[in-house]
């Protein structure tokens, strides 16, 4: 169970243990992050899971899908970093994964 580090929008760091073959979305909601509002339940047809991944650790991750990449086109705050955290799945080497939750939309 990897060890994740996520980033409320108000500086507060959350070190989380991640269950392998969860994604992002759902650890940050399962330990209680209520930020994550994660509307869609994770079927990639919101963006309320919008999230900045830490740059170091951004190329390590699968490329980024057309839908997710649509989805973030609608938000004002989409940076290079910006991932949907539903489309993240949490395997053995995202040990040491970071990001902050992006500003609400």
């Amino acid at each position: 169970m990897p060890l994740i580090c996520i980033t409320t929008r108000d500086g507060h760091k959350h070190n989380i243990q991640a269950t392998t073959g969860n994604s992002i979305m759902e650890t940050i909601r399962d330990a209680g992050i209520d930020e994550m509002l994660a509307l869609c339940g994770g079927c990639c047809s919101c963006a309320t899971c919008h999230i900045h991944v830490d740059s170091a650790r951004l190329g390590s991750l699968p490329a980024i899908g057309d839908d997710e990449d649509a989805l973030l086109d609608s938000s004002d705050h989409r940076l290079p970093e910006s991932r949907l955290a539903c489309q993240i799945s949490v395997v053995e080497g995202l040990e040491g994964f970071a990001a902050r939750i992006a500003p609400e939309d």
